[in-house]
C-alpha cells in the first residue's frame, strides 16, 4: 500500500497524520520544528497553539459548536486531546495551551502506522501527499507551491495576544464573570471609566508598532485584527467589540462599566492569562507601558507579548476541489490555514477531510460524501467554489450550510435545527462505516 507524506504537524496535518493511520494507512509526517522554528512558534511539540488557547464556541447553536461536536463524533484526534487538557472558560472550550500539544505529540509518536520525519520540505512531493505547513509556511516551501500551482500567493498578517501572570492582576479592580453569566464566572473582568477608556485609547492609537514587512491595515484578517487597529477605526470601535461593557456588571458600583477588558484562563493551573481580544503588533515596551494603563493590570507581569506575523493562502476556488485536493491531481492536497479555512476547529476539520478523503482514493473506496447540510462539508464546498470572486479566509458559520427547508423564525432555534440535522447526517454517516 501507499505511503502518504503529510508534512506539517499543526493542527491540521496533526489531524490529518491520525486519521489516515487509524484507517490502516502508513504515514511519514514531515514536521521542521525543533531542528527551524518560525517566528511564532515556541516549542518543538506538535500541534502548538499560537493566537490563542480557545477553541471557541460550544453551544450547538453557533456555527463552531456544531464543527466540533462533528468532528468528535468522527473521531478527531484533536477534538479528544482538547477535551482532556481543557480549561474553564464559560460557555468555550479552551485549553491548557502546553499540555494540548504534548498529548497530541505522545499520540502521533506512539502511533504504530506513523514514522515522525524531523526535517523541513522544500519540494512538493509527488502524491500521495497532504500538504498543510500552515500560515507561517518556510520561505522555501511557500516558494516550491507557488511554483507548484503557477499562482501567487496571497498574504496577510494574522496576531497573537499577550499573556499575563494571575498573581499579577490587581483583583480589587476586576471581579470573575461570565457575559450574562452563561456557564461559570470563567472570566476576570477589568473595568475602565469614561476617563480612563480615553486616557488608552489616546495612548494604544499612537504607540509605536514593531515594523513588519509589508504590512497593512487592509490586509488583517477581521477575526484577528490588533487590538490597536481596530482602535483606529473610532473612539468607541473597542467599546463595542472586545471591551464591550454589556452583559457585565461591576460588583463595586452594581452598574456596567463604561468599557470592560476581559481575560481568559491560558493554563491548567489558572497561573497565566490572555487578554482577549488583544491581538497586537505594538513593540513590545509599548505594550507594557500601554497595556499598564488598564486599572487592574497596573502591575501586570507579561509573560509573553503579542506578536504579528506573516499568514499565506492559496487561491482555493481556482485550485482545489471539495476535499481539499488539487484539482489536477487528486493524489496532491493540502490543509489548514493555507486553504482558506480560517481557525482552529476549521483547520481541523479541513485535515480531517483531506484525510479521510486521501484514504478513500488510495485504498479504492469511495469518497463520504459530506454534503452541505453538515459544517465539515459545507467548509469544503465553501473553499472550492469556483463562484466566489474575492476569496478571503472565512471562519464557519451557518451562512455557508444550506438552508432548512422550514422557515423558523428566531436565530437560535433556526440555528439548534441546522445543527441537529446536521447531526443527524453525521451519525448516518458513521453507521454506514465511514
Amino acid at each position: 500500500m501507499s505511503v502518504v507524506k503529510v508534512i506539517g504537524a499543526g493542527l491540521a496535518g496533526s489531524e490529518a497524520a491520525w486519521q489516515l493511520a487509524q484507517r490502516g494507512v502508513s504515514v511519514e509526517l514531515y514536521e521542521m520544528k525543533p531542528h527551524k522554528m518560525s517566528p511564532a512558534h515556541h516549542t518543538g511539540d506538535f500541534a502548538e497553539l499560537v493566537c490563542s488557547n480557545s477553541f471557541r464556541g460550544d453551544r450547538l447553536e453557533n456555527a463552531v459548536g456544531l464543527l466540533k461536536e462533528e468532528l468528535r463524533r468522527c473521531g478527531s484526534l484533536i477534538m479528544q486531546c482538547a477535551e482532556a487538557t481543557r480549561v474553564e472558560a464559560g460557555g468555550c472550550l479552551a485549553v491548557d495551551r502546553g499540555g494540548f500539544a504534548k498529548m497530541v505529540t505522545e499520540k502521533i509518536r506512539n502511533h504504530p502506522n506513523i514514522t515522525v520525519i524531523d526535517k523541513e520540505m522544500t519540494e512538493v512531493p509527488e502524491g500521495p501527499v497532504i500538504i498543510a505547513t500552515g500560515p507561517l509556511t518556510s520561505d522555501a516551501m511557500s516558494e516550491a507551491i507557488g511554483t507548484y500551482f503557477g499562482e501567487n500567493y496571497l498574504h496577510f498578517f494574522d496576531a497573537a495576544a499577550p499573556l499575563v501572570t494571575a498573581e499579577s492582576i490587581d483583583m480589587t479592580k476586576a471581579w470573575w464573570q461570565s457575559r450574562y453569566d452563561r456557564g461559570n464566572a470563567d472570566y476576570v473582568n477589568c473595568a475602565m471609566d469614561k476617563e480612563e477608556y480615553e486616557a488608552f485609547i489616546k495612548e494604544l492609537v499612537s504607540a509605536e508598532e514593531a515594523e513588519v514587512h509589508g504590512f497593512e491595515d487592509k490586509n488583517v484578517f477581521e477575526g484577528c485584527m490588533p487590538v490597536e487597529v481596530m482602535a483606529r477605526r473610532g473612539f468607541d470601535t473597542l467599546r463595542f467589540g472586545p471591551l464591550k461593557p454589556v452583559g457585565l456588571v461591576d460588583p463595586v458600583t452594581g452598574k456596567e462599566p463604561y468599557a470592560v477588558v476581559q481575560l481568559r484562563q491560558d493554563n491548567a493551573e489558572g497561573s497565566i492569562f490572555n487578554l482577549v481580544g488583544f491581538q497586537t503588533h505594538l513593540k513590545f515596551g509599548e505594550q507594557k507601558r500601554v497595556f499598564s494603563m488598564i486599572p487592574a493590570l497596573k502591575n501586570a507581569e507579561f509573560v509573553r507579548y503579542g506578536v504579528m506575523h506573516r499568514n499565506t493562502f492559496l487561491q482555493s476556488p481556482k485550485l482545489l476541489d471539495r476535499y481539499y485536493a488539487d484539482r489536477r491531481n487528486p493524489l496532491v492536497a493540502f490543509a489548514g490555514q493555507m486553504t482558506g479555512v480560517e481557525g482552529y476547529v476549521e483547520s481541523t476539520a479541513s485535515g480531517y477531510l483531506a484525510a479521510v478523503a486521501m484514504a478513500a482514493k488510495i485504498q479504492g473506496r469511495e469518497i463520504p460524501d459530506f454534503p452541505k447540510t453538515t459544517a465539515i462539508g459545507a467548509l469544503g464546498l465553501y473553499i472550492s467554489d469556483e463562484s466566489v470572486v474575492h476569496f478571503q479566509p472565512m471562519n464557519i458559520n451557518f451562512s455557508i450550510v444550506a438552508p432548512l427547508e422550514q422557515r423558523i423564525r428566531k436565530k437560535a432555534e433556526k440555528n439548534l435545527a441546522i445543527a441537529n440535522r446536521a447531526l443527524a447526517v453525521i451519525d448516518e454517516m458513521i453507521a454506514g462505516g465511514l
